[in-house]
């Protein structure tokens, strides 16, 4: 089986964040739900933009350094937010389609340390779940209803 089955799940998270995302107006991605936090769409572009990082700068080393391009200025719509995150996902998802399960104890290297496969994967889905959470929770506060999960 390879991996992009075996994560599957994953695919719903994602569109859970999507549909977050579709909650907020345009001008709520720019609020911020505490003094010196990140705005909503800053969060969700960390997410895509943590996702990109761990798999094509640490997984893969397609890059050679970590993403930092994901900003606001250059992603400053709610459907570009969107794109980016569907593109993110779309390419881990491919990649993972090339693995197997034997593939999750590779260990890879990075400046960061040593991680297995099977510990990127998870760590990226929880990180995206938090993330999704954080987001659903500003739409409370914005007195909006959050993610039913």
């Amino acid at each position: 089986m390879n991996l992009s089955a075996f994560f599957s799940h994953w695919d719903e998270i994602h569109e859970g964040t999507l549909s977050v995302l579709d909650r907020f107006n345009e001008a709520e991605l720019s609020y911020t739900a505490y003094e010196c936090g990140w705005s909503v769409g800053q969060i969700a572009l960390h997410i895509a933009n943590a996702e990109e990082g761990w798999f094509r700068t640490i997984a893969t080393k397609e890059l050679a350094q970590w993403p930092e391009g994901h900003t606001t200025d250059n992603y400053p719509t709610k459907e570009s937010i969107k794109d980016l995150l569907k593109e993110t996902h779309a390419k881990t998802m491919a990649y993972l389609n090339t693995l197997t399960s034997d593939d999750l104890d590779q260990i890879v290297q990075s400046e960061w340390g040593n991680f297995s496969l099977q510990f990127i994967v998870w760590h990226v889905i929880e990180h995206e779940i938090h993330h999704r959470g954080e987001l659903s929770l500003v739409l409370g506060i914005l007195g909006l209803e959050g993610l039913d999960v």
